[in-house]
């Protein structure tokens, strides 16, 4: 750990011009999993987030001092992405960022993979109840996944 506190970390709207820091994010998050295929290049991770997340999104990452640690990005009630680099988990950037982005919604909706078990106690935590369980047909990694709800 660098001795960033948890203070330290700035919530900020993104921009396009974060599209490349996002998408190393993207890819150090994924590749932290040995049981997450490879499916994409890190010049499709980065189209993606360029053309697909950045213009359709409600995209806040997370600054610790020049460097973007953290991203969630919300669409209605959907939390479409939330990725730490992973020598920021455990230090209450996710939970910032999740509380944040989702003060408002009444409902929320997002997808985790069953074999992200951090992940899941991380959501089970934030209030997030599983409502259904995939078996892996419905996303392009072809992993079985879970849907999580949280109503207030």
């Amino acid at each position: 750990m660098n001795g960033t506190r948890p203070a330290d970390i700035v919530l900020r709207p993104a921009t396009r011009s974060d599209a490349v820091s996002i998408a190393k994010v993207l890819r150090a998050a994924l590749g932290s999993f040995d049981w997450m295929p490879v499916i994409h290049t890190p010049d499709e991770d980065l189209a993606f987030i360029r053309d697909i997340v950045l213009p359709r999104q409600q995209v806040t990452v997370t600054e610790a001092g020049e460097d973007i640690v953290g991203l969630i990005a919300v669409s209605g009630e959907w939390v479409e992405q939330l990725y730490l680099d992973p020598a920021r988990t455990g230090q209450g950037i996710g939970s910032r960022l999740l509380t944040d982005a989702t003060a408002a919604l009444s409902v929320v909706k997002l997808h985790c993979f069953q074999a992200n078990t951090g992940a899941r106690r991380f959501y089970e935590r934030h209030g997030f109840i599983a409502e259904g369980f995939g078996d892996g047909t419905n996303n392009e990694e072809g992993l079985p996944d879970i849907l999580y709800v949280r109503r207030r």
